[in-house]
């Protein structure tokens, strides 16, 4: 478990405990907080407002500063610039820095932190002490309540007494997630709280968590580098990438109008090409675009999903297909057939994505054409 760091500050008043109205005040707003690494690595511009009652999803690749980010917001690093402010209520500035256990934030760790020698009760029960759940039979019977029903909330009545090394992963998760829901926190942080379930439990996990969190009413910030883990449970996505955020959106915005090329190639599966710009457009297979302003050589990127086969569309041979069940990708190379369609080169090829009852076979001739147009970058 990560262990607080001394402030060197006098006490300052919970966030929870503050006054305040929430309205349109934002639960986080960080501006240009940085915080640097001897490597280099860390944070160099955390600007990020998230809205109360919202599940906001990090995503970016490992060593990006996601959770650095997470770090930052609930208190157990200290910025070296930048302002953070919680619900209107500054808690980290050039002269501020608030403690963790006093900015009303429950933390969900990567590995969970769970207590194996507690049962599930015990271990959520821990996430009360310092509460103002303290000793007194009247108080005990009070944490006793707050501990049946944020069990309740997350599906784990029936497992109270289970000592947490009997659980499955799933429920190890839904434990840790009760901890952290137990004091009633404003901000819920969550490291990772899929990467240590199989594949095949985390769609249902993850499902179940947006479910509780929502529930219990509380704002979320999750960091991840699974893009299918944020895509489908954030109500927003923060992109980010080397210690920056360089794009915030819903979902559906971040994929389909990626506003930068590290976006684009990141978030789903892309097929990108860099061909050189001539008197402000660039020229591909498909068609001539107009290229972004100033530019003088292009990346166009294709989504596999927006190709489709076209009866007179550009020729191409199919050289491998993938089947998945739910969908299957060709490999296809463009322009005419060669001896040998393997050997055709990078700018020739393009992977296309299908649905399932699409019948194409493994190898062959196709035609294909767009379903909208291709995404261009600078470069």
């Amino acid at each position: 478990m990560m262990s607080e760091p001394e402030t060197g500050m006098s006490p300052t008043p919970t966030v929870s405990a503050l006054a305040h109205t929430e309205g349109d005040t934002p639960a986080v707003e960080a501006s240009m907080l940085r915080l640097t690494y001897e490597s280099g690595a860390g944070v160099h511009d955390l600007s990020l407002t998230l809205r109360t009652g919202e599940l906001l999803a990090i995503l970016g690749p490992s060593g990006c500063g996601k959770t650095t980010s997470l770090r930052l917001i609930a208190g157990y690093e200290h910025a070296e610039a930048g302002e953070l402010a919680l619900w209107g209520e500054p808690v980290a500035g050039a002269r501020t820095h608030v403690a963790p256990e006093r900015r009303g934030v429950g933390m969900v760790f990567q590995d969970y932190a769970l207590f194996p020698h507690l049962s599930v009760a015990q271990n959520v029960a821990f996430g009360l002490r310092g509460s103002r759940l303290r000793s007194g039979r009247r108080q005990a019977e009070k944490r006793e309540t707050r501990v049946g029903e944020v069990l309740a909330t997350t599906g784990l009545s029936g497992l109270a007494k289970r000592n947490v090394h009997e659980l499955s992963g799933g429920e190890q998760q839904r434990v840790a997630l009760a901890r952290a829901l137990a004091p009633r926190p404003r901000l819920l942080l969550l490291d990772e709280p899929f990467s240590n379930l199989d594949p095949a439990l985390r769609a249902q996990v993850r499902t179940e968590l947006r479910a509780i969190v929502k529930q219990a009413g509380t704002t979320a910030l999750l960091v991840t580098h699974d893009q299918e883990e944020a895509l489908s449970i954030a109500d927003r996505v923060a992109f980010m990438w080397a210690g920056r955020i360089e794009q915030v959106g819903t979902p559906d915005e971040v994929y389909l109008h990626p506003e930068t090329l590290h976006a684009a190639r990141f978030i789903g599966d892309a097929n990108i090409y860099h061909l050189p710009v001539q008197q402000g457009r660039v020229t591909t297979l498909f068609g001539e675009y107009e290229a972004p302003t100033g530019a003088t050589s292009c990346a166009v990127v294709l989504r596999p999903e927006d190709l489709q086969v076209q009866a007179g569309g550009i020729p191409g041979h199919v050289v491998e297909r993938e089947y998945y069940g739910h969908d299957q990708v060709l490999h296809v190379a463009l322009g005419a057939p060669t001896a040998d369609a393997h050997t055709s080169t990078p700018s020739e090829r393009v992977r296309v994505r299908l649905g399932p009852h699409e019948r194409i076979t493994a190898t062959g001739p196709i035609a294909l054409g767009l379903r909208r147009d291709p995404l261009l970058f600078a470069e």
